[in-house]
């Protein structure tokens, strides 16, 4: 399956119109201010193209960034180095951390965690996290809603074309399950070029996950409608996690 290959040269220009990463950014650290966590040491989960990473990083004295894709690695780098922030970057699988650290912020954002399909995964997921975060730590994390993978997503088609680039992007949905095929024409002076990215994201049940969370060892402390203090409803369409481990002070 491709994932973020070709694609990590066009991601920003692409999600930059959809995502206000300065509001979920504040948002974050408006939450690790209420609950007192130290800024000491910052890891990002499926950074990408570091967008997240670079607002939240210049708050933390050391920044940690992992992704599976060498591409988006290459792409934060640039981006990180350019902003004058220092942060070790690693290619690794988030379902299998090893990073012999510990820290006290651990985020996982633009629902990155619906990629993780396969139940002995996302329970991987969870417990390599719980085990890197520290006592009075926040992992803090967002899921596209069971709603919004479903019903809105679903077995839909969507197209965009700004000139530059035109993409068409079809859906398919079984067994919660949306499967993403996306065709891309990138500009090139006078000809476009054409790659294809394959993606996959589970819709989660508020219930399924809340069950794994407790068993991980964690808490929820806090649930968000899309990084801003409104109700949950059933038209929410990102949901946002806010953990703490089971026996520490946070919350």
């Amino acid at each position: 399956m491709s994932q973020y290959k070709e694609f990590a040269v066009i991601y920003d220009e692409l999600i930059n119109s959809d995502i206000d990463y300065n509001t979920w950014a504040d948002k974050i650290m408006e939450i690790c201010n209420k609950y007192n966590i130290e800024e000491a040491d910052y890891l990002d989960l499926a950074c990408g193209t570091g967008n997240l990473t670079l607002k939240i990083a210049k708050n933390f004295k050391r920044a940690w960034a992992v992704d599976l894709s060498e591409q988006m690695l290459t792409e934060a780098e640039g981006k990180l180095r350019s902003a004058g922030i220092k942060a070790k970057l690693i290619c690794q699988d988030i379902c299998s951390l090893k990073l012999n650290s510990k820290f006290d912020l651990i985020t996982c954002c633009l629902d990155s965690t619906n990629y993780i399909t396969e139940d002995e995964d996302i329970k991987l997921y969870f417990k390599g996290v719980y085990d890197h975060l520290k006592d009075n730590g926040l992992f803090i994390f967002d899921i596209n809603s069971y709603n919004k993978l479903t019903e809105v997503l679903g077995n839909n088609t969507f197209t965009f074309d700004n000139e530059e680039v035109v993409y068409i992007w079809e859906n398919f949905l079984e067994d919660d399950i949306v499967s993403m095929n996306l065709t891309f024409f990138v500009k090139e002076e006078n000809n476009y070029r054409r790659f294809d990215e394959e993606h996959s994201e589970r819709a989660y049940k508020e219930g399924y996950l809340d069950k794994i969370i407790k068993e991980t060892g964690f808490r929820v402390i806090e649930k968000l409608n899309n990084y801003e203090s409104i109700l949950i409803d059933k038209d929410c369409e990102r949901l946002v996690y806010v953990l703490g481990k089971g026996e520490n002070n946070v919350g």
